[in-house]
């Protein structure tokens, strides 16, 4: 596995270098028709799992993996699964404000579909909520902006066109930040959804770009759900609601039909309610496609359901390769991250390694380069911007900054994200073998996985999360870490209570407007 790890590191080096020239030479553009031909993942027997006796009693506490196996042995069809979710929408969304268009019609046609079709996969009649900067067929899709208000595409997009052929249900497109830009608002800053942990304050961040598919599923309105990452929108809201959110390496999921914002760095991927579920997800989105290069010519995708699946001997979980986690310096700050380190600590084949920072840690990571984003995000916008700038609504400002940050800087950047890599990859994981992060940098600039997933609560009872980042293409070694912490913890089955009332759009204000300068705070 060592050989197979430095062979993958190279690799990634080098296609991120090629990544990197496309960018500068103008390659991104706004996203063309999904090519993807077809197929289906193959599921192993493990993406089954009998339901906890607590979950029989409402369908929408089953996790997929319990859903499926219901299914699967026609314990509950596609439409009672479906027809449950879409009660819940109709009595909490009106709080969440989660969705912002629901697909209830269609979601029971499929079902319908689904219940005389021969058995796909463990996907097969699952409800999912997508997040709206996925191309739906004849549905349509904004991204949450003025810009494509109007826009209905001709096809889904190809991560969207494999959930379907694994059997899944699309329930409803999903609010987020216009363009993906911050939390969930209207493009002119109002906030609309809000955490599904503490609904009645729209204050609580509900944690980035794909808020709309966090609250979903974490409010019980979807069995799972997509989002993308450009700077910390997937995993900042599983750790904000409680969810188990995966974030995969630079092409492993196409990005062809999603709505661009960073050419280098946005990361389609599952925001799930454990770790088997994210994996599940992912072998479904995952693979090469035509209609995006970054997708080709990678190593295959690997067993991510037995990856999930805990590893048990002798009455003791334990871990199903041998891991060394890395602890970078001041980590351990909290009594949440504390109690997490001395909890996986514990479970055998696992070992903490103090690892350091590399070298030039806060200049690489910082504004001064790290804001080489922008162009990547101005890049495919120029017509509008030359046209008409109050389509970007409030967050107008950012996408002025990267239209105007000059080209030398701009590669300086690239060549300064080449030089963190290179150090990433050998002073950090030339000492362990996935790592614990405070936040999604680096793994954002780089494009390395990472995943999200809770380790406690407050003492208000707001959900508590961190981060573990991978080297590249080592999703199932992320998969196999987590799974293995959830096997001996319970954090992640726990669910927020239901909201008492329905609340109107919040007002404009300190609470319920977000200004030019926390759009710039948040950007994503």
């Amino acid at each position: 596995m060592a050989i197979v790890s430095t062979t993958n590191r190279r690799l990634f080096l080098t296609r991120t270098a090629a990544i990197a020239a496309a960018a500068a030479t103008g390659t991104a553009a706004l996203p063309a028709p999904a090519a993807w031909a077809g197929g289906t993942p193959r599921f192993g027997a493990g993406a089954y799992v009998r339901p906890r006796p607590e979950a029989l009693a409402d369908p929408t506490e089953l996790t997929v993996a319990e859903a499926a196996w219901m299914i699967r042995y026609g314990r509950l069809s596609p439409g009672e699964l479906v027809e449950a979710y879409l009660a819940r929408i109709g009595a909490f969304d009106p709080v969440y404000q989660a969705f912002n268009t629901v697909l209830a019609d269609g979601a029971r046609s499929a079902a319908a579909a689904a219940a005389k079709r021969r058995h796909t996969g463990p996907l097969h009649g699952i409800p999912l909520a997508i997040k709206d900067n996925y191309w739906t067929a004849g549905v349509r899709t904004t991204a949450n902006s003025y810009l494509f208000r109007d826009f209905v595409p001709p096809s889904d997009a190809t991560a969207v066109a494999r959930l379907k052929a694994a059997g899944a249900i699309v329930l409803g497109k999903t609010q987020m930040g216009p363009l993906a830009i911050t939390r969930a608002t209207i493009p002119d800053g109002r906030i609309t959804t809000v955490n599904a942990w503490t609904p009645a304050d729209p204050g609580t961040d509900p944690g980035g770009s794909s808020t709309g598919t966090a609250t979903a599923v974490a409010g019980r309105m979807a069995a799972s759900g997509t989002g993308t990452q450009t700077g910390g929108s997937i995993t900042a809201p599983s750790n904000a609601q409680n969810l188990t959110g995966l974030k995969p390496t630079m092409g492993r999921v196409s990005l062809a039909g999603i709505i661009p914002l960073s050419y280098t760095r946005d990361h389609p991927g599952p925001l799930a309610r454990d770790a088997l579920d994210a994996a599940i997800m992912l072998t479904a989105m995952a693979g090469e496609d035509p209609a995006d290069p970054r997708t080709q010519g990678l190593p295959p995708v690997p067993d991510l359901i037995e990856a999930a699946t805990p590893v048990r001997s002798r009455g003791r979980v334990r871990a199903r390769w041998n891991t060394r986690i890395g602890v970078p310096p001041g980590y351990a700050t909290t009594p949440e991250r504390q109690a997490f380190l001395a909890a996986i600590d514990a479970i055998d084949g696992v070992r903490l390694v103090d690892v350091p920072l590399p070298d030039e840690w806060d200049l690489l990571t910082g504004p001064a380069f790290n804001n080489v984003r922008l162009p990547e995000r101005s890049e495919p916008f120029m017509p509008y911007l030359r046209t008409d700038l109050r389509g970007f609504g409030v967050s107008v400002t950012g996408w002025l900054q990267g239209a105007l940050l000059g080209a030398g800087e701009f590669l300086t950047g690239q060549r300064a994200k080449l030089l963190l890599l290179e150090r990433v990859l050998d002073q950090i994981f030339g000492r362990c073998d996935v790592v614990v992060q405070t936040g999604p940098v680096p793994f954002d600039i780089l494009g390395l996985p990472e995943i999200g997933f809770p380790i406690g609560f407050t003492a208000a009872g707001v959900p508590v999360g961190t981060i573990l980042g991978g080297a590249p293409y080592d999703e199932d070694r992320l998969l196999a870490v987590v799974a293995a912490y959830q096997a001996v913890t319970g954090w992640h089955l726990r669910r927020p209570a239901d909201p008492r009332a329905a609340r109107s759009l919040a007002p404009a204000g300190d609470r319920g407007r977000l200004t030019a300068e926390d759009v710039a705070a948040q950007t994503q």
